[in-house]
């Protein structure tokens, strides 16, 4: 083909485009749009995109700005912790965005130098999908990790979802890239390869899937309390006791439940003051137990707790979360940050939280073990994924006003329902201002109060799955397949250099 036409019908930015064009197609396959179809086309676009590159430099640029629009376009709602106090920071919105999506962009920005690098002995779209699911790896571990819209996430209401308590979301995430990059290699053979894998990958999802597990009679009813405190106001002291009122009053009303959860620091007191606020508490639920969130003081140092009380209004179980939020709170070196002013945006007594031990199991008595996710821990697939074979339910807690009131909500809610179809283990999900849901076993919404709505839901808990293939084996079943498929490359690249 002559030079002139090539030129002409690829210009130099042909490439970028169509990688923007992906990301953003990938992203509107993600909570809360939900599109598959335009995340699957996204990620035609980037591997058409790949499939062209021949360099390092040029196979970098395209996979930075394919994860560099992804990112913008999911973690937008990332600018809506600094409008809480607009005018202290919220001139840090676009930085942030621009930062972050630009920063986690970097790992892919090196899984498509990679690909363009050994482009010559290796398909650019297989190294690439193999590249990328490593780096996607790394994002979930490295500077504590952020494995939020993970790419598996866009299967959440497909029959491959069931892949994820297999082989879990980073070998979903495989199995997609895989496929995807079957249908942009040279040859019929490796096409008609690629359509029947995603074909077989499909129908092994329905036949793994289970019918839905039917809640016992006697099964426990658990009430969720929605109180729907807007951030900026959460800690205004003419509002601490409007929404302490309201979470009391939702939980006094009719009923009979066997736990009422809170969310989390649902309580503006911190232990081991606040006597008072627990002895109402434990009025208003006549007697049975009550799971809330609420900050705690020891040794001088500050936490963000779960906290269980008895029927008799007695702490009975205590969990201090120990994944923290980088930035939000807690600021890292913070002795030098704090010289510049600089502080955790959820740090409200300027100390920023000390972690937890770990991951721990609550007893809750009758009800059995839970295993408490307090926000941000959720995010993290294997955050006590070995303790959940013993957890009856999984406790997510969380302040989702933070995040505004569309995709970081949304996809939180998403979150939870993977890690409940990952282990088998239903989830109880209460959010201050939503959405707060009853999640079964397989991830499915049984029940919910929608975004920006005071209320509680009643309802009976669903029961748990034997331990999955994930829970058991965690990321094994991923590198095996990682392995495999890397031998194939080797393959394909050792053919081709003869």
């Amino acid at each position: 083909m002559p030079l002139w036409w090539t030129r002409l019908t690829q210009p130099p930015w042909s490439q970028p485009l169509l990688a923007g064009l992906g990301g953003a197609g990938l992203a509107l396959g993600q909570a809360p749009f939900d599109l598959l179809a335009a995340g699957l086309v996204g990620l035609g676009l980037a591997f058409w995109a790949l499939s062209q590159v021949r360099t390092g430099k040029a196979g970098a640029w395209v996979g930075w700005v394919f994860g560099t629009v992804y990112f913008a376009i999911t973690l937008n709602w990332i600018t809506e912790p600094f409008q809480v106090d607009a005018a202290a920071t919220g001139w840090m919105a676009p930085f942030a965005l621009g930062l972050l999506a630009g920063g986690l962009a970097l790992f892919w920005g090196f899984a498509g130098w990679i690909a363009g690098r050994f482009a010559n002995r290796v398909p650019a779209p297989l190294s690439f999908a193999l590249a990328l699911c490593a780096v996607e790896l790394a994002r979930a571990f490295v500077f504590t990790g952020f494995p939020w819209a993970m790419i598996a996430g866009i299967w959440l209401d497909t029959p491959l979802a069931i892949w994820l308590a297999w082989i879990g979301p980073h070998g979903l995430g495989l199995l997609t890239l895989i496929l995807a990059a079957g249908f942009f290699l040279q040859g019929t053979l490796a096409k008609l390869t690629a359509g029947l894998g995603t074909l077989a990958a499909l129908c092994a999802g329905v036949i793994f899937a289970s019918a839905p597990a039917l809640i016992a009679p006697d099964a426990p009813l658990v009430r969720l309390v929605q109180p729907n405190a807007p951030q900026h106001q959460k800690w205004d002291p003419d509002w601490v006791n409007v929404f302490f009122r309201r979470q009391l009053e939702a939980t006094s009303q009719p009923g009979a439940p066997d736990l009422t959860v809170w969310p989390e620091t649902a309580v503006a007191y911190a232990l081991p003051y606040g006597e008072r606020a627990l002895a109402e508490i434990s009025d208003a639920a006549n007697g049975r137990a009550v799971v809330f969130g609420i900050n705690s003081l020891k040794d001088d140092k500050r936490y963000n707790s779960v906290v269980a009380l008895d029927d008799q209004g007695q702490i009975q179980a205590q969990y201090d979360k120990s994944h923290l939020v980088p930035f939000g709170e807690y600021i890292p070196f913070a002795d030098q940050m704090r010289q510049f002013g600089l502080r955790g945006l959820a740090d409200t007594l300027g100390g920023g939280f000390a972690p937890g031990p770990g991951p721990a199991l609550l007893e809750l008595g009758p009800l059995g073990r839970a295993l408490p996710l307090l926000c941000y821990e959720a995010v993290f697939p294997n955050f006590g994924r070995a303790l959940s074979q013993d957890a009856r339910v999984m406790l997510h807690l969380t302040n989702d006003a933070w995040f505004g009131s569309f995709a970081g909500p949304q996809q939180h809610l998403a979150i939870a329902r993977m890690r409940a179809i990952e282990r088998g283990v239903p989830v109880i999900r209460v959010a201050n201002t939503g959405v707060s849901a009853m999640i079964d076993a397989d991830g499915e919404i049984l029940g919910q109060i929608p975004l920006n709505e005071s209320g509680f839901l009643d309802h009976a808990l669903p029961p748990r799955r034997a331990p999955t293939p994930y829970v058991k084996l965690g990321e094994i079943p991923f590198f095996v397949l990682w392995l495999l498929c890397a031998s194939g490359a080797l393959i394909v690249a050792t053919r081709r250099k003869d």
